[in-house]
């Protein structure tokens, strides 16, 4: 029937729960000093589990996240430390494809202090070339506003890899970012990407913004989180995911229908986001085939 490519789930809530240790600013960062390999497990597991895609861990590799605690001088070191154990994973298993994970600047969900545009493109665009050549796609996760994805995607175009753009929306109505412009404000800039996708929000916010989304042209998809509600008063803070908790309702069965629902609507590219385990994808997985689907 469909080609769908499976991403991976949310691998900083494993590393914490794999780790036992507790969240922090570098939260998923600190993870692969203390825990060299622990990383590469989590893709092996997302890879057996049916992932086409494993999902760098560098998300929170940035500057303005390693300078308070004085680990800028890791920057590099710590994006290496993370593309070697995607590679050594797929290596592994003897398939699949790496997303090269670009995460927001200033905080998640917070698009009042991210950087200004020429700032932005500059910080972004240094990522974009230090991991570009260990990976087949970059990935620009949790963009907040229409400022951050016209940043992040020209800083990542300019590395030459194809650059996929995945917005956070509201929780409640997923036709908005999270910075409460349209959804449909940014489809103009989107139009440069060569996928885009909704995360780190609510499953149920996703149909409404696939519904946005599928207007770019463009393969499109979603991964959603397994958290509770992320309010308005939540997004005040410079949060950090311990202020969270999972959802006892979304097990992989629940979690896998509502993406069954967005492969009905065209959605090529699925996965998971934070709460998302291997478990989740390997449901997913099956239900895919099940249902006639290629995994490619």
């Amino acid at each position: 029937m469909t080609q769908i490519t499976l991403l991976d789930g949310g691998m900083g809530q494993e590393l914490v729960k794999r780790s036992g240790d507790t969240p922090s600013p570098l939260w998923a960062t600190q993870v692969m000093i203390d825990h060299p390999g622990l990383v590469q497990g989590i893709h092996a597991d997302f890879f057996a589990a049916g992932a086409t895609i494993a999902t760098t861990n560098t998300y929170a590799v940035l500057r303005d996240r390693l300078a308070p605690s004085g680990q800028e001088d890791k920057f590099e070191d710590l994006h290496k430390a993370a593309l070697a154990e995607a590679k050594a994973a797929q290596a592994a298993h003897g398939s699949g494809r790496i997303a090269g994970s670009i995460g927001p600047l200033g905080a998640s969900y917070r698009a009042d202090i991210h950087p200004a545009y020429d700032e932005a493109v500059g910080l972004y665009g240094e990522i974009a070339d230090l991991i570009a050549p260990d990976c087949d796609v970059i990935l620009c996760e949790t963009v907040v506003s229409v400022l951050h994805a016209q940043s992040v995607l020209e800083g990542a175009k300019r590395a030459g890899k194809p650059v996929w753009l995945a917005f956070t929306v509201d929780d409640e109505d997923g036709t908005f970012l999270r910075s409460g412009e349209p959804l449909r404000d940014v489809l103009s800039i989107a139009k440069d990407a060569d996928g885009v996708l909704a995360n780190c929000s609510g499953p149920e916010a996703m149909p409404a913004a696939l519904d946005v989304l599928a207007q770019t042209g463009l393969p499109f998809g979603a991964y959603a989180n397994g958290f509770t509600q992320i309010t308005k008063d939540f997004l005040k803070t410079n949060p950090t995911v311990d202020s969270l908790s999972a959802r006892r309702d979304m097990g992989p069965a629940i979690y896998a229908d509502h993406v069954m629902n967005w492969v009905d609507q065209g959605a090529t590219l699925v996965g998971g986001c934070c709460e998302i385990s291997p478990a989740h994808i390997a449901e997913i997985s099956r239900r895919l085939r099940a249902a006639g689907h290629t995994i490619v």
